[in-house]
């Protein structure tokens, strides 16, 4: 499956329609309207109903739409109210909190094909995002990766994790650094997107913002959640390539083919010694580039 590019996504609360209008202008990869932990319990109703007008009215121009649903389970089932109030939306993709389990990611999959197909919708069409932010959602990663052919990209949820299993955060997060890294595992080892967990302090330089998303992308991470629209775009920025990371990765490409014809395997460029896994990487750099608009022929060489 091709995914659309997800550099940022970001969160604005679902009742709130003049923070949709405004995140709809903001030419972003993909904004979610929050039914979850952005809303009040007595607001629940009001969200759905402003998400599903947002999602009719107004114009998101090339922006993703994605609603974040509650969590999926039967003691407080506010999820299926959420679907069944948002899906004449025709949002993009819905995102599902506190995943712990495969059959929380079928149940919303299988909602999704019967509303396709009532609609006449392009059948898997809508996408499914998972967020794990539990100690069971982290145990249980392989088999949620694995459920649904909707899901396209599993996200990474430190503060909830955090107050699940009875740790600190930390700046340097060394206490989630486990379940960080294996959802990005599981998230490549099934072709999908990992998105990571947002950067909370609204305080912070603008320079400890960058150190995080800059972990994140050295992780594999592909794109981050963000609560606020100032951290927008340091976090498209840095998940885009550099134009020198791009022409790097160009004369390695060339290097390459140059000793495939050649007959030569392992090679030496630059000072190191490059086989086929520096070659995928370089070619990962060059596709991210096209992905986020780059005219790789337009830069200087």
């Amino acid at each position: 499956m091709n995914y659309r590019l997800r550099r940022a996504l970001l969160f604005m609360p679902g009742d709130d329609r003049q923070k949709i209008e405004k995140g709809a202008g903001l030419d972003l990869d993909a904004v979610i309207m929050d039914l979850e932990d952005g809303v009040a319990l007595n607001h629940k109703e009001q969200a759905r109903e402003t998400t599903r007008y947002a999602l009719q009215e107004v114009d998101f121009g090339t922006t993703e739409t994605m609603v974040r649903i509650n969590p999926v389970n039967d003691e407080v089932p506010l999820w299926k109210a959420d679907l069944d109030e948002t899906i004449e939306g025709n949002p993009d993709a819905y995102v599902i909190p506190k995943v712990e389990k495969a059959s929380q990611v079928r149940r919303v999959a299988d909602y999704l094909t019967r509303a396709e197909r009532k609609y006449g919708w392009i059948a898997g069409s809508i996408q499914i995002l998972a967020i794990i932010e539990t100690a069971k959602g982290v145990a249980n990663l392989k088999k949620i990766a694995r459920k649904s052919d909707r899901l396209s990209a599993l996200v990474f949820g430190a503060e909830d994790l955090a107050g699940d299993i009875g740790a600190t955060r930390t700046p340097d997060g060394w206490e989630v650094f486990y379940a960080r890294s294996a959802v990005v595992l599981h998230a490549k080892a099934n072709n999908l997107q990992a998105i990571d967990t947002p950067f909370v302090d609204l305080t912070a330089e603008d320079s400890h913002l960058i150190a995080d998303v800059e972990q994140a992308r050295y992780m594999g991470y592909t794109g981050k959640l963000a609560i606020h629209p100032k951290h927008m775009p340091h976090i498209q920025q840095t998940f885009t390539p550099t134009d020198e990371q791009i022409l790097n990765a160009k004369r390695l490409i060339e290097a390459h083919e140059a000793h495939q014809d050649a007959g030569t395997g392992v090679f030496a460029f630059e000072g190191r010694m490059v086989d086929m896994p520096m070659v995928r990487a370089a070619q990962s750099v060059l596709s991210q580039a096209q992905a986020a608009g780059v005219d790789l022929d337009a830069l200087p060489t």
